[in-house]
């Protein structure tokens, strides 16, 4: 498992300096930076007033109830992440992207602090929001209507979705866009399904999802 977190969380942020070897390369810092003190922040708030919640997580892919469409999603989305910076750092090395404007950079920088916040924000608020998609019985499962959630039904994708998209501007890489259209097409996929499984499965969701209309964007979906 500590194997497992280094990975996730320090060296998959880190490829495009691992790769690129670009170590002046401040873009590829900033990202890496944010994405390791988004994660760690977000779970020392998590610890504080959801412990159960990190116990959840880190069980992962080891619970029995999940949803069969799932054991395929989840993964599909990390192995997108990684690709996507993968990509990222051999675009660097072998320079086959001109750069982005500096006005590019900046608005997809605002864009990646603004999906970690949502991201975060809802992880905080929602003691339920597990790694991957199942009805937590176990733990008492039941709608959250707070915190972000009063906007959206699906907050944490709608950040992780962000960040996703505003990447490969940041880093200044045209072939990233190519597995971050994939790894974005997964999340809405997994945004469809996850909710009509909790429409289907979790007691209160549909009036809450008559409350409030959209899983991703206000007034688009």
């Amino acid at each position: 498992m500590i194997l497992q977190l280094l990975v996730h969380v320090v060296v998959i942020p880190s490829l495009p300096l691992l790769i690129s070897r670009r170590w002046d390369w401040w873009a590829a810092w900033v990202y890496a930076v944010l994405s390791v003190s988004a994660f760690v922040i977000s779970r020392v708030l998590v610890a504080r007033r959801h412990p159960d919640l990190l116990a959840e997580r880190a069980r992962f892919m080891r619970h029995e109830d999940i949803q069969p469409w799932d054991r395929i999603l989840a993964p599909l989305l990390a192995l997108g992440s990684a690709l996507t910076l993968a990509v990222v750092g051999l675009d660097a090395l072998f320079m086959w992207s001109p750069p982005f404007t500096p006005w590019a950079r900046v608005a997809s920088l605002a864009l990646i602090l603004c999906g970690y916040a949502l991201a975060s924000y809802a992880l905080v608020e929602n003691r339920y929001f597990s790694g991957v998609v199942r009805i937590q019985t176990d733990r008492g499962h039941r709608v959250i209507s707070s915190g972000p959630y009063r906007w959206i039904r699906h907050p944490g994708y709608a950040g992780g979705l962000l960040a996703y998209l505003a990447t490969p501007f940041l880093l200044d890489s045209r072939w990233a866009v190519l597995p971050t259209t994939f790894t974005a097409a997964v999340l809405l996929l997994r945004t469809s399904l996850e909710d009509s499984t909790l429409q289907d499965r979790l007691e209160g969701y549909r009036d809450y999802a008559k409350r409030v209309r959209f899983r991703l964007l206000p007034g688009v979906w």
